[in-house]
């Protein structure tokens, strides 16, 4: 008998059809003499209705009540596939993150996890039930008010939960059979990987693979969670996520990830005095916005300096305001904000025992006059700012240039 929580992604129950068809998954995963956790995301689309609806209340909704609103999608979906599961002859019962035990600190829409009271998911396991739990939510100390996550967060939900019951594997299922070199529908020779490191998965998560939630990544690392990644339309076998093994170096570039969400900030003409750095992103810090590549050129006189970095474009109109707020008061010349860009980034912790990545990363791009902006790197990551339009090129000839297509 194996502890097994199980993540159903919106597409994967997108329908009463879909949801049905996941019941039957679980079910079959109780008769073979396992304890079933299921955490569940709202049905694909719901989410988006639910933003639709409120913006068209308020331009500007209160982070409170969009919690209160978005959480409602996972709510419904919970209450259905436990449904399903008892309409099958199978015990059930479905849980908000409140009543899961899922308390989190008070940052709305953006919630991260304190702590998960395990004790109730554990007891309706022992009596018996499939325990289904409404995923991406939580609730503040003391069940004051209800948060989320952020987008993807019922990965997180998923990975927490089997941290604090102890799970002996948790599977993640999408509507993709396991982790690729890169996206399939840019490159349809991408190859499927039987098993990933966290750190290289935690990379392609964060650089814009859309397979796993970052946070959820880094929460299975902390804790040592088994992770698989699955497809919930077929029973391929599919991508392990474990701890790094010494076969792994032995590949010096294991996936090729993409972000087309990214803007990138210029605060021009910044006085080059100490201090002016951290005062811009402290701001930015202050309104929960994440920063990721980030360059400073001092001019030739070293008088000024300009000063780039990236964000999010769903962030993007909130730091060119803070941007332009701090750059007024400490003399900045202007803020120039940029969207038609992407990241380009190779993965591989082989990189630590290989020299000679990056140059032929760039080399690569230079052959095909495709512009480097910004960079960035990690022992196991290198990361180029490119011009939108050459994103699929960029993919592609790296892809193929670094070996990674199929045999």
């Amino acid at each position: 008998m194996a502890l097994i929580v199980q993540k159903y992604g919106g597409t994967s129950v997108g329908s009463v059809e879909r949801i049905k068809a996941v019941a039957a998954r679980v079910v079959n995963t109780a008769k073979e003499g396992n304890k079933v956790v299921v955490v569940v995301s709202a049905m694909s689309g719901e989410t988006d209705k639910l933003i639709n609806l409120a913006n068209q209340i308020s331009p500007r909704p209160g982070e409170r009540e969009m919690d209160m609103l978005l959480s409602s999608g996972e709510r419904v979906t919970s209450a259905l596939a436990a449904m399903a599961v008892e309409a099958l002859g199978h015990k059930a019962i479905s849980l908000t993150g409140r009543q899961a035990g899922i308390i989190t600190d008070t940052v709305h829409t953006k919630a991260r996890i304190s702590s998960i009271k395990g004790d109730r998911i554990i007891k309706a396991l022992d009596d018996g039930y499939v325990v289904v739990i409404a995923g991406f939510q939580g609730v503040t100390e003391g069940a004051t008010d209800v948060t989320t996550l952020g987008r993807g967060g019922s990965d997180l939900s998923a990975v927490a939960v089997a941290a604090a019951v102890k799970a002996d594997l948790c599977e993640i299922y999408t509507d993709v059979d396991g982790v690729y070199t890169t996206d399939p529908n840019i490159v349809p020779e991408a190859r499927k990987l039987q098993k990933i490191s966290y750190e290289e998965m935690l990379e392609l998560a964060s650089l814009g693979a859309k397979v796993l939630q970052t946070r959820s990544v880094e929460f299975a690392m902390k804790y040592t969670v088994p992770v698989v990644v699955r497809s919930s339309f077929n029973n391929n076998p599919g991508t392990f996520v474990v701890e790094e093994d010494k076969d792994m170096e032995d590949v010096v570039v294991s996936g090729i990830a993409y972000d087309k969400n990214q803007a990138k900030i210029t605060v021009v003409d910044v006085p080059d005095k100490p201090g002016i750095a951290a005062r811009l992103f402290n701001a930015i810090a202050s309104s929960n916005i994440i920063i990721d590549m980030i360059v400073q050129n001092i001019s030739s006189d070293g008088k000024f300096a300009d000063i780039s970095f990236t964000v999010p474009k769903t962030d993007a109109k909130r730091a060119v305001e803070v941007a332009r707020s701090i750059g007024s008061e400490v003399g900045a010349k202007r803020v120039d904000l940029r969207e038609d860009i992407s990241k380009v980034s190779i993965v591989g912790v082989g990189m630590r025992t290989h020299s000679g990545v990056a140059a032929k990363m760039f080399q690569l791009l230079a052959d095909h006059n495709i512009n480097i902006f910004m960079i960035s790197t990690s022992e196991i990551k290198v990361s180029c700012l490119i011009d939108l339009k050459f994103t699929e090129l960029a993919v592609r000839v790296l892809h193929e240039s670094f070996g990674l297509a199929q045999s």
